[in-house]
């Protein structure tokens, strides 16, 4: 990959398609144009042109032109808008990756160029991955407020905070011998860390909130073998996703199925009967199926008449005891449901659509990722060691600098060439 060649790509969607979007960026993308049309177009205006290379037509089409910096990745960039015929995109690719300092672009490659050039930090960028990714409207409003830069903002202004803090510190270090320059710390700067603080621990606290909104509610299908799960599964999904048989043990390794409830993403988990086994196949199913367990935001507990049942499994996650197989006597549970009459289905679906709308906050979270609270969890350690030792003004300097080094990886400003080479494989080719 070299920075100073001029990529291009197709950056919309599948083909055949009523429109299709070639995008170029890099040093020669304004004399690639005004070769293409014989002349530059006013900047950031749609032009209605015949779009030729080498004297021959391609396409006829809309072509925008935006001269870098005031660009999506800071360089200069051309956009053409053309009919979403494969050989049309085709001809275009081929030719313009033919000439000389112009080049296929790698997956991620525009948004990276964005990024290197500063006009997005690595969480403006982790919010557009997201945004291109998202599924449901919990993900498209997680995914743009990160994107926006609401979180850029907050750790922009706790860094700031803790700069003006060291700054009073290292003054007291370096000018201690000056009049005006008074010895002791004033008692707002303490005031000011603590604050910053309990900032930090709220945001980081969210990161439940925001892992569910975006990734998904983990409902966990638990139970004895033939209580019912695969059946539930198959209901709530309203689809055969899982096999179901009458001989116990069917299911021996997890299944998951995302549905979409009320725009949040809800991931259903079936999985294995817990029970003692001398299948190794079988066993190694219920080992996975405790690990799902414990992995879950919320655990269904299915009881079914005609299957002994023990004890529901000891988590940290809400247990709700379904009573299954309701069209037979006998059905015990805080809920009853029939895979078989499609009894209580619904009214599952909306209490758990109500669970999960109850983890989330109205307002999206700041933070969803590990990473989030890994360096999160590092300024509030930071932060706190400096306030214990107000008063040892190097040894509270030096922890201010270790916090707001915690934030500037955050915010991709140091140490992030393995995020950045991890974040940006997964981003499609033209983006």
């Amino acid at each position: 990959m070299r920075d100073d060649d001029t990529i291009v790509a197709l950056s919309s969607g599948a083909l055949p398609s009523g429109v299709a979007v070639v995008r170029l960026s890099g040093p020669k993308a304004g004399v690639v144009l005004s070769g293409m049309l014989g002349a530059l177009p006013v900047p950031r205006r749609l032009k209605l042109a015949d779009i030729r290379i080498g004297g021959d037509l391609i396409d006829r089409g809309l072509v925008a032109w935006m001269p870098g910096p005031h660009s999506f990745t800071g360089e200069d960039c051309a956009e053409l808008q053309v009919h979403g015929s494969p050989a049309v995109v085709r001809a275009l690719l081929r030719q313009l990756g033919a000439m000389d300092g112009v080049r296929l672009a790698e997956a991620g490659e525009f948004t990276r160029r964005a990024f290197e050039n500063g006009k997005l930090d690595l969480t403006e960028v982790e919010g557009l991955g997201d945004l291109i990714q998202a599924e449901t409207e919990g993900q498209r409003r997680l995914a743009l407020a990160r994107l926006d830069g609401a979180l850029s903002e907050r750790l922009d202004a706790w860094r700031e905070a803790l700069l003006d803090a060291r700054a009073e510190i290292e003054a007291r270090l370096d000018f201690s011998d000056e009049g005006d320059v008074d010895a002791e710390l004033p008692e707002t700067v303490l005031s000011r860390l603590r604050e910053v603080r309990a900032d930090l621990l709220a945001v980081a606290g969210s990161i439940t909130s925001g892992r569910i909104v975006r990734e998904g509610l983990r409902v966990a299908l638990a139970g004895p073998p033939n209580a019912g799960k695969s059946s539930l599964l198959n209901a709530l999904a309203k689809s055969d996703v899982a096999i179901v048989t009458d001989e116990p043990g069917t299911t021996r390794d997890v299944r998951e199925v995302a549905v979409d409830l009320d725009g949040q993403l809800v991931i259903l988990v079936d999985m294995a009967g817990l029970r003692q086994s001398d299948s190794k196949a079988e066993a190694e199913g219920v080992r996975r199926a405790h690990r799902e367990i414990g992995g879950a935001d919320l655990v269904l507990w299915l009881q079914a008449p005609d299957v002994e049942v023990g004890p529901a499994p000891a988590t940290e996650a809400d247990v709700w005891i379904v009573g299954s197989k309701s069209d037979l006597p006998g059905v015990a549970g805080e809920l009853a449901v029939s895979s078989r009459t499609g009894a209580g289905v619904d009214e599952l679906l909306a209490r758990i659509a109500r669970f999960a709308d109850g983890q989330t906050s109205g307002e999206p979270a700041l933070v969803s990722r590990e990473r989030d609270l890994v360096a999160l969890s590092a300024a509030v350690s930071s932060v706190e060691a400096a306030i214990a030792h107000f008063g040892e003004e190097e040894l509270a300097a030096e922890d201010l600098r270790r916090a707001s080094d915690a934030l500037a990886r955050l915010l991709g400003k140091m140490d992030v060439e393995a995020v950045l080479d991890r974040l940006f494989s997964a981003f499609c080719i033209g983006k």
